[in-house]
């Protein structure tokens, strides 16, 4: 049986004070929920705050990114030693956004996972088609090579580190989302492959979280289907109120 996790991601949000208030709340509401992992991922300067703030509770913390690089002449890049110091566990890395806006390549998202993997980080690897390529039947060719690429030169081992989030790019912000028949066709896609690539075992064990303007109101039909281990939350990760419902509505015990 997988754990289902339920990660926030704040993308751009957020001020230190503001964070703080936020996950005060989730803290205090959140606090008997044992059933799911919980992950609060905040901008870069909240990380430290907010991992002072989570410490001894159930909420964990990750980063949005990182560079592949230890350390060096990288104007505004952070690496993973450096989220390793403010106590981060994850980091969201290939999120469509940075593939889209930021011209992020397969290549340099398994520069980063592997960064991760050596600082002791986990990994949280997004892939996802945009609404051309889905409209075009081209939605598994697209996953296909988001997973291969970003996972190449990665052992059955090092992915038991790792989390997989579908995101299709249609649904991330614009209200759209995918029907549950349909994220979870893509999720069984996308544990088939890993089983032919990496093992059976391998492939049962991995979490496969769904991201694209997840919602209380869709979460429970979304977590329902066999391949769906959570969700990876943008903007109702935002409001205590939503995000509380979303983590709740995936606990068994609640």
């Amino acid at each position: 049986m997988r754990k289902p996790i339920m990660a926030g991601n704040w993308k751009m949000n957020k001020t230190i004070t503001e964070a703080l208030d936020l996950v005060r709340q989730l803290s205090m509401e959140l606090k008997d929920i044992k059933d799911v992992d919980i992950l609060v991922c905040p901008a870069f300067t909240a990380l430290h705050s907010v991992s002072q703030a989570v410490e001894g509770s159930n909420i964990k913390m990750g980063a949005q990114n990182l560079f592949w690089e230890e350390k060096g002449a990288f104007t505004g890049e952070v690496s993973a030693l450096m989220l390793k110091d403010t106590h981060c566990e994850y980091v969201i890395l290939g999120h469509s956004e940075r593939r889209s806006i930021f011209k992020e390549t397969n290549d340099q998202v398994n520069k980063k996972i592997k960064a991760a993997l050596k600082a002791d980080l986990l990994p949280i690897l997004c892939v996802g088609e945009r609404l051309q390529e889905r409209e075009d039947d081209k939605t598994y060719d697209v996953i296909a090579d988001q997973v291969k690429g970003s996972l190449a030169d990665i052992s059955a081992d090092e992915l038991k580190n790792i989390i997989i989030a579908y995101e299709p790019v249609w649904a991330i912000g614009t209200g759209k989302v995918a029907s549950p028949e349909q994220a979870q066709e893509v999720h069984a896609f996308i544990r088939k492959l890993i089983s032919d690539n990496f093992g059976v075992e391998t492939a049962q064990g991995l979490r496969i979280q769904y991201g694209g303007s997840v919602k209380p109101d869709n979460i429970k039909d979304l977590i329902n289907q066999p391949d769906i281990d959570g969700a990876l939350v943008g903007g109702a990760s935002l409001k205590a109120e939503d995000f509380i419902q979303l983590v709740q509505a995936c606990s068994i015990e609640d």
